[in-house]
């Protein structure tokens, strides 16, 4: 034998691949082996105290069935028990959960097959690990074909457990023929629908348990299954502004639109209290519009990647106009030689700045170009150590705060007043902290913080 080969001559390893291929066949597997037995009690050789002497077992041969012929996906449905689904999902799973739901099914028509899959109740460790295992394994006339088959469902289905058995399958088919297999991709085609059938088809409380755990992962659906991107839209789950901890759907979030609002309003961040107390959804808020609150990073791919929903498009409450309010001229002109100057001394960090139609408490806050990357998906590329291009983002400042008024009367009075530059520096790192970002220079914003309290005080 080579390094790496099997001994067929020896008996786990026939074990081994009759369990994992043949285990479920419809004929018993017999294996004549060596088993340890005990000695009966009036065949042991014992001392004068009546203790064993010698061993109390000996060895004997005999016939075992190796393999369980529990093919339950190949009865009736009705026939089998919830603890028999329950020890089967163990079985190929690996997990000691119970089933959340099941799909049993027996596929009838040009070819025939019988399909048994089970969504989990609880998400698995290495849901997101590019090395994970998918959940299905194909079988033939019930002989083992392989587990693992990605070409059964698509990633983001990859968390169902289960097994498809195709009597018309040849049995030495490998994973490059079976991606051009016109049997597979019609088995995987009615596959993907029957489990979209069950997850609308939940109760509300059932779907969003299974919403937790899997949210994730059915959201990685959006960009990578154009065919079934709506389906899957339709499935999403998001807490907002307005739901009180609430997940909301897509068509309930239409249902509740106001009546003068014409999109969907969104924004992305890490933590879902930042995002709800966040300066760029103040004119938004004030208008008492709905806006969905986005906290997964693969929500950035998201919302790429479906730009509207059912003729309702997506906008970002951090990008571009949000056309809600107008500027007045009159304005524009009073504030645009300080505008220009706080621009001039942030040139390094911001595009530019602007009088906000954002805010109405705040005094200032950064903003993105409709086609540009959010803050949040800058962050997430960074942490996972790529490249992301460093973008200037727009400093809008609320020229209503009181705050402004007392900067452009100092500046008007001596526009070479070094505390203009300190406070230029001031509304742009306040900006960066209403959004949770990271200060380049924090000892410097917690120095101007404590100099202006003292002197209000």
């Amino acid at each position: 034998l080579e390094e790496g080969d099997q001994d067929f001559t020896d008996e786990w390893a026939i074990r081994n691949v009759v369990k994992k291929h043949s285990d479920f066949v419809t004929y018993p597997i017999v294996m004549n082996v060596e088993k340890s037995e005990p000695i009966p009690e009036n065949e042991i050789i014992k001392d004068s105290e009546g203790k064993p002497i010698g061993d109390t077992f000996r060895k004997v041969r005999g016939d075992e069935t190796l393999n369980s012929q529990k093919a339950i996906w190949a009865r009736a449905k009705e026939d089998v028990t919830d603890e028999e689904h329950e020890e089967f999902y163990k079985h190929i799973s690996h997990n000691w959960d119970k089933p959340m739901e099941r799909i049993h099914k027996r596929f009838e028509g040009v070819t025939e097959y019988d399909v048994l899959m089970y969504v989990p109740s609880k998400a698995p460790f290495d849901l997101f690990r590019p090395d994970r295992k998918h959940g299905m394994h194909l079988y033939c006339k019930r002989v083992f074909i392989m587990d693992d088959c990605k070409e059964l469902l698509p990633e983001y289905f990859g968390f169902i457990q289960g097994v498809v058995d195709a009597p018309d399958l040849n049995l030495n088919v490998s994973r490059e023929i079976l991606q051009e297999d016109r049997l597979i991709r019609n088995i995987k085609k009615n596959l993907v629908k029957q489990i979209f059938g069950l997850l609308e088809g939940m109760e509300k409380e059932k779907y969003e348990e299974f919403y937790k755990e899997f949210g994730p992962a059915l959201k990685a659906g959006v960009p990578t299954d154009f065919e079934n991107k709506e389906r899957i839209a339709s499935l999403l789950r998001y807490k907002t502004t307005k739901s009180d901890g609430q997940y909301v759907s897509l068509d309930e979030y239409i249902e509740n639109m106001k009546e003068d609002q014409k999109e969907i309003y969104y924004l992305t961040g890490e933590n879902l209290n930042s995002l709800m107390n966040s300066p760029l959804l103040e004119v938004l808020k004030e208008k008492d519009y709905e806006v969905l609150l986005m906290v997964d990073p693969v929500d950035e791919w998201v919302v790429q990647s479906l730009p509207e929903y059912k003729e309702k498009k997506l906008k970002s409450a951090e990008k571009g106009d949000l056309d809600l309010e107008k500027v007045d001229d009159k304005q524009k002109d009073e504030y645009s030689a300080l505008l220009g100057f706080i621009k001039g001394k942030l040139e390094d960090k911001v595009k530019d700045v602007v009088i906000s139609k954002r805010l109405k408490d705040s005094v200032s806050c950064l903003s993105g170009d409709d086609f540009g990357m959010s803050a949040y998906m800058e962050k997430i590329l960074k942490a996972s150590g790529q490249d992301a291009p460093d973008q200037k983002r727009v400093m809008e400042i609320n020229v209503e705060h009181p705050v402004v008024d007392k900067i452009k009367e100092m500046f008007e009075s001596d526009t070479t007043n070094p505390v203009i530059q300190d406070y230029s520096d001031l509304l742009f790192d306040i900006a960066v902290v209403s959004e949770g970002g990271k200060l380049d220079n924090p000892a410097r914003f917690s120095k101007q913080l404590g100099d202006l309290m003292a002197k209000a005080i």
